[in-house]
């Protein structure tokens, strides 16, 4: 049974559709309804069917999160939130997406400019049943976290907690790879934080962001014009090596799988492998398949980073890496969208540190290089840039 009480957290919905402000007067007229839910008491406190209106009523209603249609008539979704960031830079706002490449790209644009989450269109909005328990799923569990303080422990009793116990017991060896997981806030945290690592950042990267399909492409290609590493989508067989980036596909569950093949006469020690098995944690691609097989494989020379996201994925996995002598970093509350996957690690004292998005970059190279042979800078940049060349000419 809930157990908030006050308000319910008030909501205002902006689409230029009559169907979808239809469904989205249902959707909360049920949840309302539904005595036992776990979520708190929500309410729809009003509708815009084009952008100004949509401004104009934010103001007079001063709501606690905003869903914003992209394409609307006068003002679309993306000058709506230029807007909003001058006007009210603290509203959340959930972006409302078709599952198109436009879409996709678009959304990019619009998390970049400040929106907080986004959510997919009902596809087709003719079977209502269907889009009410579709927007059930995925809207009320972010308007929940956005609407208040995130995070399922305190910053400073989590923070204590993972300074508070011993780091893991690392190897005489350097950290050779770094596995991220993001949910919530992950692609505007990683556009913040992935430009700012060096072409010869010496140890491969492999991340998974909570997206759908369209949506991993477009972000890979959208960080790849901003990073020095190349950034790509993960496909099956992919060779894992330093200067490249990986980012899951939003279809699939991306682990580190063995390599024994030979490849331009050098031995290559992994590979990205796929596959579709049952969602984990509900997520798929799931972060914890990741870290499992990063502490399978490369034990204490793996290093797990666990940035801003709802939910505990990454919680399992991150503790695996923990228990093989690894490396697990978390971002910290103040600078997470949602404090939820970090904030469960930070809880469970496994964190060697809880850090800003601005410092972690900096973080990973010192942690990457600590212990690292002496090798030339320049040998470095250029085995870099030789798999930037592979990869650009596909030969990976």
């Amino acid at each position: 049974m809930r157990t908030m009480t006050g308000r319910p957290l008030r909501v205002f919905a902006a689409d230029d559709s009559a169907v979808m402000r239809g469904i989205m007067h249902k959707l909360f007229q049920a949840h309302d309804a539904d005595g036992s839910a776990e979520l708190p008491r929500m309410e729809l406190c009003g509708v815009a069917r084009d952008g100004i209106e949509c401004l104009e009523e934010v103001k007079r209603l001063a709501p606690d999160v905003l869903v914003l249609d992209l394409e609307m008539p006068r003002l679309n979704g993306l000058e709506v939130l230029d807007r909003l960031r001058l006007q009210q830079p603290s509203l959340p706002v959930i972006m409302c997406s078709a599952h198109t490449e436009h879409g996709a790209r678009s959304t990019l644009e619009a998390l970049a400019r400040g929106a907080a989450d986004y959510v997919m269109k009902p596809g087709g909005q003719r079977d209502v049943n269907a889009a009410l328990a579709s927007l059930a799923q995925q809207l009320l569990p972010k308007i929940a976290a956005l609407a208040k303080p995130a995070g399922c422990v305190t910053s400073a009793r989590a923070v204590t907690t993972a300074h508070g116990r011993a780091t893991p017991t690392q190897s005489n060896g350097p950290v050779e790879l770094v596995v991220i997981g993001l949910s919530t806030g992950g692609p505007t945290a990683l556009e913040q934080m992935l430009p700012k690592l060096p072409a010869n950042f010496p140890a491969p990267i492999l991340i998974v962001q909570h997206m759908p399909k369209l949506f991993t492409g477009a972000l890979a290609e959208r960080l790849n014009r901003s990073c020095a590493l190349r950034v790509q989508e993960g496909y099956e067989g992919a060779v894992v090596r330093p200067g490249v980036i990986w980012i899951a596909p939003g279809d699939a569950h991306m682990e580190i799988a063995p390599q024994k093949a030979m490849l331009s006469g050098e031995p290559v020690g992994a590979r990205v492998r796929l596959h579709r098995q049952a969602p984990l944690n509900h997520c798929m691609p799931a972060v914890d398949y990741l870290f499992f097989s990063a502490a399978r494989m490369y034990g204490a020379g793996a290093l797990a980073l666990v940035m801003t996201g709802m939910g505990s994925d990454g919680l399992d996995g991150a503790r695996a890496v923990y228990e093989r002598g690894g490396t697990v970093l978390t971002q910290d509350e103040a600078t997470s969208a949602v404090w939820g996957m970090p904030g469960r690690v930070a809880e469970a004292g496994i964190a060697a540190a809880t850090l800003p998005v601005a410092a972690i970059a900096d973080a990973l190279q010192q942690r990457v290089n600590a212990g690292r042979a002496a090798r030339p800078a320049a040998a470095q940049h250029a085995a870099a840039m030789t798999a930037r060349r592979e990869v650009v000419h596909g030969l990976y």
